[in-house]
């Protein structure tokens, strides 16, 4: 395996580790102000992710990092052409971690709410944008022979990209359900277990409509046949196991195929696309290749050495911080830091 491979499998492994922990960070956030009107019970939801969602979106950073040090092309054609959605994405983001620290300064419940819908809002267009930048990557751009983004924002809401950004949206509200259910105690868990139950028909139908879509017009995945049918049949075959895992009660298995769903789909993307990274509807000998778009052997070389030192070190922290925080969320007051 080269260099190029590698780097392109762990951005890859980076987006998937984004999408699996954001995404029931989003997913929680999306549900906060529909599954209670308490203020006591919103705590405990902000609790749940109160210890990692400032650490889960250090992973869109690093991906975003790796992308640039790795594939320089790739960034700077994606990243131009999809500046209006990535300013609307870290806008939403920005809103979102102000609202998590200035929803407790005051007591009233009128800025409290306000502040927990402003969570809620922004988590869904977060999530909505990154289903419609993913969905735009397989489903190809204009693209013209100097590696130019050549479309406008407006070419990026295309039907099949709209239908993208609901479909992450519905499978973020049942990972995020999912994980509540996993989190919280009494009324709470009841209530999440629930909303998974509703969000895993929406997600389900969603994740059909798009891989359909994509599958039956021009794209990464029919231009490959029906190989890359494989992990989209295994992520919906992971959604219909967590269901039948949530009808057993049987939270932690839940919560872990909703999360190999999540994983699986972003694989699927990835597996489509390579070895391209991005795709030209203009004409298909302007698509980014994992070698027209990298960075010079030796550059890759050096950050290979670096992954391999620091990669490890930062997966560790992650993990211990996720068992420090283990145990399960009551809506009690006195306990409750947000």
């Amino acid at each position: 395996m080269d260099l190029n491979i590698l780097w392109f499998l762990l951005i890859a492994v980076l987006y998937a580790g984004f999408f699996f922990l954001e995404g029931f960070d989003f997913g929680v956030g999306m549900l906060l102000t529909s599954l209670t009107r308490k203020d006591v019970e919103r705590r405990a939801i902000i609790n749940t992710i109160g210890p990692h969602w400032d650490g889960n979106e250090v992973w869109l950073i690093v991906a975003g990092g790796a992308t640039f040090a790795a594939f320089p092309h790739w960034y700077a054609t994606m990243f131009s052409g999809f500046y209006m959605g990535f300013f609307l994405l870290l806008f939403a983001l920005i809103v979102r971690g102000v609202a998590f620290e200035f929803r407790s300064k005051h007591d009233t419940p009128r800025w409290r709410y306000g502040w927990d819908r402003a969570i809620s809002i922004s988590s869904f267009f977060a999530a909505f944008l990154l289903g419609v930048v993913f969905t735009n990557l397989v489903r190809g751009v204009p693209i013209d022979a100097d590696m130019q983004f050549t479309g406008t924002f407006w070419s990026l809401l295309n039907p099949i990209s709209l239908l993208g950004g609901l479909t992450v949206v519905m499978l973020f509200c049942f990972h995020g359900a999912n994980f509540l259910s996993l989190k919280l105690t009494e009324g709470l868990r009841v209530k999440a277990h629930g909303n998974a139950k509703m969000y895993f028909t929406a997600a389900l139908v969603f994740a059909l409509g798009l891989f359909a879509a994509l599958f039956f017009t021009r794209s990464a995945f029919s231009d490959k046949g029906w190989i890359t049918l494989i992990l989209p049949v295994l992520a919906v075959a992971s959604l219909i196991a967590s269901r039948a895992m949530m009808e057993q009660k049987r939270e932690g298995w839940a919560f872990i195929t909703s999360s190999l769903a999540v994983v699986v789909t972003v694989a699927a993307l990835f597996f489509a696309l390579f070895p391209n990274v991005m795709i030209s509807t203009t004409d298909a000998a302007n698509n980014l290749t994992i070698y027209s778009a990298s960075s010079s052997p030796y550059t890759l070389k050096v950050l290979s050495i670096i992954a391999a030192v620091m990669v490890p070190v930062v997966l560790a922290y992650q993990i211990w911080t996720y068992f420090v925080f283990r145990k399960r969320i009551k809506a009690d007051a006195k306990t409750l830091t947000y």
